[in-house]
């Protein structure tokens, strides 16, 4: 392992050991400081950010986009601050730290035995979303997580995740698709963050005006299982509590070949996603490229930059 990878690990590791025992308004003011030393040193992080919101929000000037990038690297570290401290917290924090709008979505498409497949952008915190799933729901579910360097890394947030009560399957090694879909025809749940493309098959779709690629995963497990599609978006408000949205499931075409209907779905799951994310673009932790144009044509389709979670 090299010496970047070592500090990797080690500054994780202490996140994990560290962070979780501070008092909650401890852990809110760390956050809040990281976030603003980062946002003050404008790295590339953060200027990526900045790059990005100035597609969602439409004629923002340099003082709206300075803004924005600020509130949206406190919206990310407290994103970490929450994970990091997630294994620590008690039943009853994490039933009362979510608060989803149109839940009905899902219950009554697990209710109907078909299985569903949760779809999320990087809006909030889609780890609390999941361990309230499996906590006040009491409904187990399946996800796939990119394999990280060092893989030390990538094990301590397989054992994070696994121990807020998900399934996680590596997303190389090509057979995380067979499983997710024989859960999904035992009518189980399959949540997968899906608003940036990790390989290279991924389905171009219109986003703010622009092309950009997203996974055909959710579309073809839908298809292929008939489970039900839902895009969930999340977002943070002045409180304690992350709010978030159900939306209404994402249809099959009822003709077209399968690359037809993948992209005719793959396309209303990016509309869904853009509605969220215009709505709360302070909470979308994108720091990465995602528009086709911002690509380097050097690298193949996928290509992971640094900082992916």
């Amino acid at each position: 392992m090299s010496a970047r990878d070592r500090l990797t690990d080690g500054l994780y590791g202490a996140g994990w050991t560290t962070v979780k025992k501070l008092p909650e308004p401890a852990a809110v003011r760390l956050g809040r400081t990281v976030a603003d030393v980062a946002w003050k040193r404008r790295g590339a992080g953060v200027r990526r950010l900045e790059s990005n919101y100035a597609r969602v929000v439409a004629g923002a000037g340099p003082e709206r986009l300075a803004a924005l990038s600020r509130a949206g690297m406190r919206s990310y570290l407290r994103y970490w601050m929450e994970s990091f401290r997630l294994p620590a917290w008690s039943t009853e924090r994490i039933k009362d730290g979510f608060a989803p709008e149109d839940l009905h979505h899902l219950t009554d498409g697990m209710d109907a035995g078909k299985g569903v497949v949760l779809a999320l952008p990087h809006l909030a915190n889609w780890d609390l979303a999941g361990a309230w799933v499996t906590t006040k729901l009491g409904i187990p579910f399946t996800t796939v997580a990119e394999r990280l360097k060092p893989e030390t890394l990538y094990d301590r947030f397989v054992a994070y995740r696994e121990g807020l009560g998900m399934e996680v399957l590596p997303h190389s090694g090509g057979s995380a698709f067979g499983t997710l879909a024989r859960r999904l025809r035992d009518g189980g749940l399959v949540c997968l963050v899906a608003d940036r493309d990790l390989s290279a098959s991924g389905v171009e779709v219109d986003f703010f005006g622009e092309t950009a690629r997203m996974p055909a995963g959710p579309a073809l497990l839908a298809q292929q299982t008939g489970a039900r599609l839902l895009p969930v978006t999340l977002w943070y408000d002045d409180s304690p509590v992350m709010r978030g949205r159900v939306h209404p499931p994402v249809e099959v075409p009822e003709s077209g070949t399968r690359a037809e209907k993948t992209s005719v779905m793959t396309q209303a799951l990016a509309d869904a996603f853009a509605t969220g994310i215009a709505d709360h673009p302070e909470d979308w932790h994108m720091l990465q490229r995602l528009w086709l144009k911002d690509l380097d044509p050097a690298k193949a389709p996928g290509a992971r930059e640094r900082g992916d979670r």
